[in-house]
């Protein structure tokens, strides 16, 4: 058996996510990206690229990465590109997106090769998070003004609106796909290529694909665009655990079990966000207090019901561990750095990568 605690990607999991995704791209006529800022673990690259266009990034590293590693179309975004890295940006990348006028016009010499977009933001956005918003107010993200975006029309090929947050509601989007296209028509009808971002939880049980992909596709129509999307949490929604086994077990009030894992350090999204993993099987009467090993106090994972008391040398599933866990994981307090595992879809699982005291020291000064 491996040894916890390991994130185990399940392929036959992935596939299904990814053809959904192939389905997108058949009947609408969208390409799709990785967004590797959810999603970066490339031991499983060889089954994604079968069924993806390419990646996004967000940064220099994210931009290599993708193009070493995965290949197909690669989309170099940052919020802010540096003096010092914006050639190799442009060596590595097919498209370049800028986040706004001001960067998009110091680079412009150095870009002229490339396909070039500018991040739009139409200040309408769905969000549960204000912290994830990108439409908050005195958002960075992206040009606003019809008329400025305008000025440098002929600058661009294209632009990238990433408007949705775990938006699992269609009628919400094509809401929003709508006030876009009434607030910026005339600056669609004059690209080639129009992104829609991420956060749409199309891949989710339920989601009308049918009629999301006649959206996509009647907005490619009307505006004579390609359109592409940027899933992360969308394309491994639900693929991936991370296996952790029980240390200790105690009472103050109910049931704790402490694990040999870390929110802090190793699914941090739920300390940010304050969520609760999900775990157990639902069933039973037994109810445990799941707690990570560090010193952090709230370093908790959550609530869960089982059939049977548990015991120390347990192990617990953590489930949906895939979306910004393994891009986030650090070596807060030194603890063990989970491992990443892989089933293959003939069941067999394999270890594709241990972490060791030197990487923590490494990772240091």
């Amino acid at each position: 058996m491996i040894p916890t605690p390991y994130y185990l990607i399940d392929k036959s999991a992935l596939l299904r996510n990814l053809q959904t995704i192939d389905h997108v791209r058949t009947h609408s006529g969208a390409k799709v990206l990785l967004a590797l800022k959810c999603f970066a673990t490339w031991s499983v690259f060889d089954l994604m690229r079968e069924h993806m266009d390419g990646t996004t990034s967000s940064s220099l590293y994210e931009v290599k990465l993708g193009q070493q590693k995965f290949g197909g179309e690669t989309h170099a975004y940052s919020v802010a590109f540096a003096d010092h890295e914006i050639e190799e940006v442009v060596a590595h990348s097919d498209k370049i997106i800028f986040n706004s006028i001001a960067q998009l016009e110091r680079f412009a010499p150095l870009t002229r090769a490339l396909p070039r977009g500018l991040r739009l933001n139409p200040g309408v956005s769905c969000a549960g998070f204000d912290l994830a918003d990108p439409a908050r107010p005195f958002s960075r993200l992206g040009e606003a003004d019809p008329a400025r975006i305008l000025s440098v029309i002929d600058a661009i090929d294209g632009v990238m609106i990433h408007n949705n947050c775990e938006n699992q509601d269609f009628a919400r989007f094509d809401a929003l796909l709508s006030e876009v296209e009434q607030r910026y028509g005339a600056i669609l009808g004059r690209l080639q290529w129009v992104s829609l971002g991420g956060g749409i939880r199309f891949t989710a049980p339920g989601y009308p694909l049918d009629a999301f992909c006649a959206r996509l596709r009647r907005f490619a129509q009307d505006h004579g665009v390609q359109v592409y999307l940027e899933p992360g949490e969308a394309t491994v929604r639900e693929t991936t655990t991370l296996e952790v086994s029980v240390l200790d077990l105690g009472f103050n009030g109910k049931p704790l079990a402490i694990v040999d894992s870390s929110t802090e350090a190793h699914m941090l999204d739920l300390l940010i966000y304050r969520e609760t993993a999900a775990m157990g099987d639902g069933k039973g009467e037994h109810v445990y207090q799941v707690c990570g090993k560090t010193c952090l106090a709230g370093d908790i994972f959550g609530d869960a019901r089982l059939a049977r008391p548990l015991q120390v040398g347990d192990r617990l599933s953590i489930a949906d561990a895939g979306a910004y866990t393994m891009v986030k994981k650090n070596w807060f307090n030194g603890i063990h750095m989970p491992a990443i595992a892989v089933r293959e879809l003939d069941g067999s699982e394999r270890l594709v990568r241990q972490f060791t005291f030197e990487d923590y020291v490494a990772s240091l000064s």
